[in-house]
């Protein structure tokens, strides 16, 4: 069974970088290498790996990387830093 990879990045500028792969070790190694020059990574290299899951169905690991893209800066950090429980409190819209 094949495994397909959401990861995050962590770009040389402190920017984040969500992806999606079948291969998570040389996708990283391609992010690094600066083989597409359009790529949001490339000025930003070198990259680092930080977190990621694994999912056995792509449609699934698809859905999360478009769910994790949409997220703040500070609702990806609590997912890297595996606190969990501050999710749904991120998730909420402030009014003041």
């Amino acid at each position: 069974m094949k495994n397909y990879y959401v990861y995050i990045l962590s770009c040389n500028d402190d920017s984040y970088y969500t992806g999606i792969t079948n291969n998570i070790d040389r996708r990283v190694a391609e992010h690094n290498s600066g083989e597409d020059t359009n790529a949001y990574v490339f000025p930003r290299r070198p990259v680092k790996l930080i977190w990621f899951a694994s999912f056995t169905n792509p449609e699934t690991a698809i859905e999360k990387e478009k769910q994790i893209k949409g997220w703040s800066r500070k609702k990806k950090e609590a997912l890297i830093n595996g606190e969990f429980h501050l999710l749904p409190n991120l998730s909420k819209k402030k009014f003041e």
